[in-house]
């Protein structure tokens, strides 16, 4: 299952405020605000983007499970940035029906490829492996 990926941009620079908001020297703020924008065109309903201390989160509306993008820059790489699909379904849930999270999480991984690709405002784009995630 696709959940990480890794790509190369100088079009998502930080907001002048955003270091007060997360921890030094992590932004993705521009980029959140993006794929959230991209997202809802694509159909996808988005609730918020939410500072993290680790970069921004944007939270979509799924009635099933819990399901979000991270977004933040990754110093791997100049411009570099990290976006990962998180989605985890409530315990409760699983104890007496297994939920299938496997379509929503790659719909979604397949939306952001295509939009960032689709932009044409990134380069290296890579999904990480599982061993890597």
């Amino acid at each position: 299952m696709r959940t990480h990926l890794e790509f190369v941009s100088p079009h998502f620079p930080p907001y002048d405020d955003e270091f007060e908001t997360v921890n030094p020297n992590r932004y993705g703020k521009r980029l959140a605000d993006f794929l959230a924008k991209e997202l809802t065109a694509d159909g996808f309903t988005i609730k918020n983007v939410i500072a993290e201390d680790w970069g921004w989160m944007v939270s979509l509306d799924n009635p099933k499970f819990t399901l979000w993008i991270g977004c933040g820059n990754y110093e791997e790489f100049d411009n570099g940035f990290l976006c990962f699909i998180e989605a985890s379904t409530p315990f409760f849930a699983n104890l007496f029906s297994k939920i299938d999270i496997e379509p929503a999480v790659e719909k979604l991984a397949t939306a952001i490829e295509s939009i960032l690709l689709n932009s044409q405002k990134v380069t290296q784009l890579r999904w990480w492996n599982e061993d890597e995630s």
